[in-house]
């Protein structure tokens, strides 16, 4: 299996999951990867996530023109290429309709920073962008702008979450512990008002997790 195949077969998976896990509802959302400088593999439009296989993604070109694929690519793809382009730091994108996150972008409302997990994995809250209609060009620039040049994930107003990641395993990390956020602050309301923390908070959680969460090689011990 070559690389190419190798992406593909890593999105197909990541959609499987996704779907598995309630992030996404019948065919609604889609997911990418960028392989090369010119090439996005991205799914297909309106086939059902249980039925997706490496056989069915579509491959594109920045320009949005197909290379390679039987089907139609998702029909958020100009949301996807505006993000690649604007961004050469984000090499996937998980696009999801996950119902508690959708909860807050219903209300436009972004999600705050309310556990030390998306602190460390999203870096800040998760802002929403302006409205537009799918698919649509000014989705796209609306999505891009919200995001900004640091910016790890963006709601859609009256739509869902886009994820952003240097790989699908990152965005998709993310945008389990974003629905976690989001279940915590919308049952935590039962209880009263959640505390927010701060930026400077976030801040320092967030860079923590980058320089020294995870396993930690010891110079000058070993075993």
């Amino acid at each position: 299996m070559n690389v190419m195949e190798q992406v593909k077969e890593e999105v197909a998976g990541i959609a499987r999951a996704i779907y598995n896990e309630g992030l996404v509802f019948e065919t609604w959302g889609n997911i990418s990867s960028r392989p090369a400088e010119n090439q996005v593999v991205i799914t297909p439009s309106g086939i059902h996530y249980e039925k997706l296989q490496y056989v069915d993604m579509v491959v594109v070109n920045m320009s949005g023109e197909i290379e390679e694929g039987r089907w139609k690519p998702s029909t958020e793809l100009p949301l996807h290429l505006a993000i690649y382009r604007a961004r050469d730091d984000v090499k996937a994108i998980i696009h999801t309709h996950s119902l508690l996150a959708a909860a807050f972008a219903v209300c436009r409302q972004e999600i705050p920073v309310v556990t030390e997990e998306l602190a460390q994995v999203v870096g800040g809250a998760v802002k929403v962008a302006e409205y537009a209609p799918p698919g649509s060009k000014e989705l796209a620039l609306n999505a891009v702008r919200t995001l900004g040049q640091e910016g790890n994930a963006v709601l859609l107003a009256n739509h869902g979450l886009v994820v952003a990641g240097s790989d699908l395993p990152t965005a998709l990390q993310r945008c389990r512990v974003i629905e976690r956020n989001a279940q915590i602050i919308i049952w935590s309301k039962l209880l009263g008002s959640p505390f927010i923390l701060s930026d400077a908070e976030v801040e320092q959680l967030r860079i923590n997790f980058l320089h020294n969460y995870g396993p930690q090689k010891q110079e000058g011990k070993q075993r």
